[in-house]
């Protein structure tokens, strides 16, 4: 569900699954709204049409492959409400230990590492090299994004996201729909729909008009 460069990314990914064991899994194709796309030949499967028309293309179970969490959430929770069944991406250059738990949808990237003891939600984008340590939470519908760190012992809430190299110290809470910047050092709780940016990381100012 998608078509964008995310999505792409997230074939990829299937792909490389795929090489390792073959048969194992394929791309059954690609479902985006823009009109523009329709038939566009992607990373192992093409563009057949607008996300209603999932029905219509053979498949086993579903991933939203959309970057945004507010508009990942909502085609979720959509789908979930129709009954349909969730895949999980797992890239196989990844680490993680085998007490991991993953929530339907989830997707993770190459070079991700995830240690003992983790949780993952569902619907939860873990994207390329980022590592989440021993004890964390990762909830619903949260984005950690590129060569992001989460020491052990963090709890990132549902539907926030961890900007690209953000560093997260052990056991600090990141509140619900909170957004951390690219690069912040995140020392203290993060309230929930709060952005804090910089090192430390403080609430992002919001310049006056």
């Amino acid at each position: 569900m998608g078509a964008g460069g995310h999505a792409q990314v997230v074939g990829d990914a299937i792909e490389a699954a795929a090489r390792v064991q073959p048969g194992s899994v394929e791309v059954a194709g690609y479902l985006d709204d823009d009109p523009g796309r329709l038939g566009q030949e992607l990373v192992g499967g093409r563009v057949q049409g607008a996300f209603a028309g999932y029905a219509a293309v053979p498949h086993d179970t579903l991933i939203v492959a959309v970057g945004t969490n507010l508009d990942r959430r909502r085609i979720f929770l959509d789908l979930v409400a129709k009954g349909c069944a969730f895949g999980t991406v797992i890239h196989p250059a990844s680490v993680m230990a085998p007490d991991v738990v993953l929530g339907d949808g989830v997707v993770i990237m190459a070079g991700v590492v995830i240690n003992t003891g983790t949780h993952i939600g569902r619907n939860v984008i873990l994207n390329t090299a980022c590592s989440i340590d021993h004890h964390s939470t990762v909830g619903d519908h949260a984005h950690v994004a590129p060569g992001a760190r989460l020491g052990g012992g963090v709890t990132v809430g549902a539907g926030a996201l961890i900007g690209m190299g953000a560093v997260v110290l052990p056991g600090l809470r990141i509140g619900d729909a909170a957004t951390v910047g690219a690069g912040a050092v995140v020392v203290h709780d993060v309230l929930d729909h709060t952005t804090v940016v910089g090192n430390p990381a403080r609430p992002a100012v919001v310049a006056s008009p």
